[in-house]
């Protein structure tokens, strides 16, 4: 019963949270165009800005993507991509530590039989899991809330993402970089 009911708190808190920056109008600022502005405008400041939207972003389930295009068209594909990492890996620690302190462990809770062997893999082999996950999903916010809630280590959650995110990051800068030429937008 303790687990369902912080499962709860962390959907409400989401809940919350979303209808804030959406009746806020700040969900609007999380676009393509603000993010490049933000930092050609301010290298320095717009950066700091960028790693605080990409955290508030990825727990109000803005995708990462919009980020490392934002970074790749205002900085090139080098050091977009670098500001990206940074920011991905910050806002994924950001995600974990704050879900993990409002909803503990609660999916070791679930009687799921999926849901239990999904955990029995992770606890096999995290770091590989994990590195694996960012590989195919990135910053998707749904994961880094599954993660959070599963109970796995923080010091194994850091390194798998640190290693599963370059890879994706470098794929979509050599992607964003060629829309930027191709549209001149550079």
């Amino acid at each position: 019963m303790r687990h369902t009911k912080r499962l709860l708190i962390v959907i409400l808190f989401l809940v919350i949270l979303l209808a804030l920056f959406q009746f806020s109008g700040l969900r609007e600022h999380f676009n393509l165009e603000f993010l490049r502005q933000q930092i050609v405008d301010n290298k320095v400041n717009g950066l700091l800005i960028f790693v605080l939207l990409f955290c508030m972003g990825n727990l109000i389930q803005v995708p990462g993507w919009i980020f490392l295009a934002a970074a790749v068209l205002a900085l090139g594909k080098t050091w977009g991509g670098i500001a990206t990492y940074i920011a991905a890996t910050i806002s994924c620690i950001f995600t974990f530590l704050t879900i993990r302190f409002i909803g503990g462990d609660a999916i070791r809770g679930l009687k799921n039989r999926t849901a239990l062997k999904i955990l029995h893999s992770l606890d096999a082999h995290p770091i590989k899991s994990i590195a694996l996950l960012r590989i195919l999903f990135q910053t998707v916010p749904a994961l880094n809330y599954a993660l959070a809630l599963s109970g796995v280590k923080f010091h194994k959650y850091l390194i798998g993402t640190m290693i599963g995110l370059p890879l994706p990051i470098m794929v979509y800068c050599l992607f964003f970089d060629y829309i930027g030429k191709a549209l001149h937008i550079h």
